[in-house]
């Protein structure tokens, strides 16, 4: 039978209470963040431009952002959430080109010359997948709100270069009789193309080209 002194003293190989307490001090309590947001982030706007929405899945998200799904849902929420911040970012770094020349040429046709050359850049530039990711993760895309989102963005752009033509034939830069839905909608369809054409390998001089024919057949005031 042990006695009340050897229970107190414990038996041989017992850590000291002090040291149990020392050891709970500095067990840590908790991983924090293991990789730069930012970085991730822009990892992932490439993904998506390269792959569109929805070729693009968890898996292949956690691989190229060099992070694991809990790491990825506790940062940016699920794979739709993260999408829509990702369109954010590409909109601000690589897709403003267009609003930049609506805004700051002085006329209509300057404005858009100035974007489909600019778009010629873009589309075919290396260091990033080719075209344009808000065309190009539309494809093939299922998912309603992703779909529905991307195509409000596309017609926004339609509606812009409306309002800008509109504002041309108001200054006599174009002609009064000018169908300004019409024009908007070519100049849409000129630039959706050339993303599509830079996705299939045409080089920056040929969508210059392009952009120099769309030009040629511009209305003149």
């Amino acid at each position: 039978m042990v006695n009340s002194q050897e229970k107190t003293q414990g038996e041989p190989g017992d850590a000291p209470p002090a040291a149990l307490e020392v050891r709970a001090a500095v067990r840590p309590r908790g991983r924090p963040r293991s990789f730069d947001r930012e970085t991730a982030l822009e990892k992932a706007v490439l993904a998506f431009w390269e792959h569109g929405y929805e070729a693009t899945s968890v898996s292949d998200l956690t691989r190229v952002m060099g992070i694991g799904a809990p790491s990825l849902y506790a940062a940016f929420g699920d794979k739709r959430s993260l999408f829509e911040e990702v369109v954010t970012v590409y909109d601000d770094r690589y897709g403003s080109f267009g609003d930049r020349a609506l805004a700051e040429e002085p006329t209509v046709r300057a404005a858009f010359e100035r974007m489909l050359r600019e778009a010629a850049d873009l589309y075919t530039a290396p260091g990033h997948p080719h075209g344009c990711l808000v065309v190009h993760a539309a494809t093939n895309c299922t998912t309603p709100e992703v779909e529905e989102s991307l195509r409000a963005r596309r017609n926004a752009n339609i509606a812009a270069f409306e309002s800008r033509i509109k504002a041309g034939v108001a200054a006599g830069e174009l002609p009064a009789g000018t169908d300004a839905g019409a024009l908007a909608r070519c100049a849409g369809a000129i630039i959706q193309g050339m993303s599509q054409q830079a996705r299939d390998g045409a080089s920056r001089e040929e969508l210059e080209a392009l952009a120099d024919v769309a030009m040629a057949i511009w209305p003149r005031g």
